[in-house]
């Protein structure tokens, strides 16, 4: 084989080497290529995606109010059943007082 010979099969292997390469990333795009559809539905997820965490987001800001205020109501009522102790108690020790005067008298 000469040198011209060389020459053109070289120039014919790379050039055959090339078209499949071509070819094989051809065939590569052709099938993973994402379709108008697909990024339609990707669209639609990532809307609902987004409505979703915000509906979450308004739920917890809803339990952490709720749970503020069922808070403050348990401790108004906390605070309010201590003073109603606290009259019964001086209730009782008037009531116990005024036996005792009573029984001390008779």
């Amino acid at each position: 084989m000469n040198r011209t010979e060389f020459v053109i099969a070289t120039a014919v292997i790379l050039f055959v080497a090339f078209a499949l390469g071509w070819f094989t990333n051809w065939l590569v795009h052709r099938f993973t290529r994402v379709r108008q559809q697909d990024l339609g539905e990707l669209d639609r997820m990532a809307q609902a995606l987004h409505e979703a965490e915000e509906i979450r987001d308004q739920a917890i800001e809803y339990v952490e109010t709720r749970e503020r205020d069922l808070t403050a109501r348990l401790s108004q009522t906390q605070a309010e059943l201590d003073a109603a102790m606290a009259g019964l108690r001086e209730a009782r020790a008037e009531a116990e007082y005024y036996r005792a005067l009573k029984q001390g008298t008779q």
